[in-house]
């Protein structure tokens, strides 16, 4: 089978469900029939989308672990430095590295580092900020998305995207309607 060429300007294909079980039915039906460059939009968090659409991303825990590590070397790092090198004071005989002291600001500087990591490395993650997405163009979208209504958008970059085998598909699984998204 051909497939059809993607019009030029297009970024894919919204549907837009009437609630969430079906949206969650859809995705997962999406996913088995072989398509990986979709998402699902919903006015609250649908917590069963994360597992059908296997979304699995790890990355920002291990940013946040690695920002964490960063933090408590440098709180350590620094403290130990200034304790034994620029400006050693030898009172009454202490150990000039005496980690005991070095706890409270070492853990400080982990929660700081791990938190700016997280708050930072989540923007980047989710290409923020973004003032402007192709499925704005979809005028259901822009109205209802935020509101009351339960979107699935397939990315005509996906390789198993044929735009009138997907549009059908994206009919067959029950949309209420499916709409083109320009670019």
């Amino acid at each position: 089978m051909q497939q059809t060429p993607q019009p030029p300007g297009r970024f894919g294909l919204c549907a837009e469900f009437a609630d969430p079980t079906s949206l969650v039915e859809a995705a997962r039906r999406t996913y088995e029939e072989g398509y990986r460059r979709f998402d699902s939009f919903s006015p609250f968090p649908i917590h069963e989308l994360f597992d059908v659409m296997r979304l699995k991303d790890h990355r920002v825990a291990l940013m946040v672990l690695c920002g964490g590590i960063v933090g408590g070397l440098t709180g350590l790092g620094l403290q130990a430095w200034v304790s034994a090198v620029a400006y050693p004071l030898n009172i009454g005989g202490r150990p000039l590295l005496s980690w005991p002291m070095f706890v409270p600001v070492t853990f400080e500087l982990t929660i700081l580092f791990a938190s700016l990591t997280a708050v930072f490395g989540m923007f980047a993650l989710n290409g923020l900020p973004m003032p402007y997405h192709p499925l704005f163009n979809v005028q259901r979208f822009a109205k209802a998305a935020s509101i009351d209504g339960f979107f699935l958008a397939i990315e005509a970059s996906d390789p198993k995207f044929d735009w009138t085998a997907t549009r059908a598909f994206l009919t067959n699984l029950g949309a209420k309607e499916v709409n083109d998204v320009e670019e």
